[in-house]
């Protein structure tokens, strides 16, 4: 079931999956991207009744107060609890990230410093599909509340019936979002982003989604800002052979459950393929899911054998995996070897679905490699950074020449005179 590769193979079939893939579904979103900032609310309807199959004409896009209210009332009260234990351990782990602003002053009385400040509008995205994906709306908004952010909104698909799950309603109201609206795909990028009638425009939208929504997202940036292009779900297991079988063929199963799912299982052991594979075949009959976990292990997954975790470590970090379980009787050992990675889920006790739902880092990870230089969403995803700068009159005496030298070395001389200006004349009096 597993498929034994070289990890260069491996590599460079996914990359030519993702760029086959890639200029169709670009052909396919800047239309709706120019419609909806184009027509507004009206294209929000056209392509919700054209991609979701629901006519949200009497109903409006919006969630009403008393949609939301229903809603959360349906939820069951064990959910309910899970939900909440969720975003309390989400928000104590977000509330630990905040940036502090920062003042210093220098002995010779310059002032230097950084302003921290969040985004005034925060656009989440939720998928829909499968399942309803509270817990991607709570590792999101969560993390932006927690920042600051005085309004959040959330847009995810609606259902048949024209509502969303109510679990996913209940989620949002519990980790602050103000206004929820019930529209997906790349519609919904676009309205975030361009603005409707109905849906404000924000500063930053994050979030994951299918390749239409990431797409959406790497378009419409630069006019909204965006936490990252997060497309399918990603897991490497690194395995010494310490855990069950059954365990290790578990955790992969977890992620190729998601629509276009890569699995890899890094391990020191050859026979642990075969052994890990026959566990896979043995699980994902019967699975809800089952033809989706086909489809992902027959054409997204690896089985790849280094002689050591030394080499497993290299080959964790040319993969740059979104989620990376290390499943090794010392995994504290092999951390510091680990430089790209999303989110690290260490020993036997820790699958990735514990991160998924309640260890409290967010699940909103980067994929496709993106690892290499980016971070999973967080506090600091929805803030921006000022720089503070104050000279007094006697450093910029002492620095001010420095400046006329190097603004004339690079041939800006009204640059050197906004400062020569100043050293000339430092009283400011009018020439006669």
């Amino acid at each position: 079931m597993l498929r034994a590769m070289n990890l260069s193979d491996y590599l460079a079939e996914l990359a030519a999956q993702r760029e086959a893939a890639d200029q169709e579904v670009e052909a396919a979103v800047r239309p709706i991207l120019e419609a909806v900032r184009r027509d507004g609310d009206a294209a929000l309807y056209e392509f919700t009744r054209r991609f979701d199959g629901v006519d949200l004409g009497s109903r409006g896009l919006e969630v009403s107060a008393e949609e939301w209210d229903a809603a959360v009332e349906a939820v069951p009260a064990d959910l309910m609890a899970a939900l909440e234990l969720a975003v309390a351990n989400v928000r104590d782990f977000h509330r630990r990230q905040r940036p502090r602003s920062w003042l210093h002053l220098r002995p010779d009385g310059t002032l230097i410093g950084q302003q921290v400040t969040p985004v005034d509008r925060a656009g989440v995205y939720v998928p829909g599909g499968q399942a309803p994906l509270y817990s991607c709306l709570i590792m999101t908004v969560v993390p932006a509340v927690e920042a600051g952010v005085p309004e959040v909104i959330v847009c995810s698909p609606p259902g048949r019936d024209g509502s969303l799950h109510p679990a996913l309603l209940a989620a949002a109201r519990l980790s602050g979002a103000r206004r929820v609206f019930k529209v997906g795909g790349a519609q919904a990028i676009a309205a975030m982003a361009y603005g409707t009638e109905t849906v404000p425009a924000v500063d930053l939208i994050a979030g994951p989604g299918n390749p239409y929504v990431t797409k959406a997202k790497q378009l419409v940036y630069g006019r909204v800002g965006i936490d990252m292009l997060a497309g399918p779900s990603e897991l490497t297991v690194v395995d010494d052979g310490t855990a069950p079988a059954a365990w290790v063929a578990a955790d992969l199963l977890s992620q190729a459950e998601h629509v276009h799912g890569s699995v890899v299982l890094v391990t020191v052991d050859p026979a642990r393929v075969e052994e890990v594979s026959r566990e896979v075949a043995r699980q994902v009959e019967g699975q809800v899911h089952r033809d989706v976990m086909v489809e992902s292990l027959s054409r997204r997954s690896a089985a790849v054998v280094v002689p050591d975790l030394e080499a497993a470590a290299d080959a964790v970090n040319a993969i740059a995996p979104e989620h990376l379980e290390l499943l090794v009787a010392d995994p504290l050992a092999l951390l510091p070897r680990i430089r790209h990675a999303g989110s690290i889920f260490l020993g036997p006790w820790t699958p990735e679905s514990m991160g998924d739902y309640l260890a409290g880092p967010s699940n909103v990870i980067p994929t496709g490699g993106v690892a290499r230089y980016a971070s999973p969403v967080n506090v600091e995803t929805f803030v921006k950074r000022s720089a503070v700068v104050m000279y007094s009159p006697q450093a910029f005496a002492e620095q001010g020449p420095e400046v006329v030298r190097l603004a004339l070395g690079e041939g800006l001389p009204a640059h050197a005179a906004a400062a020569s200006v100043r050293l000339e004349n430092p009283q400011g009096t009018q020439n006669p």
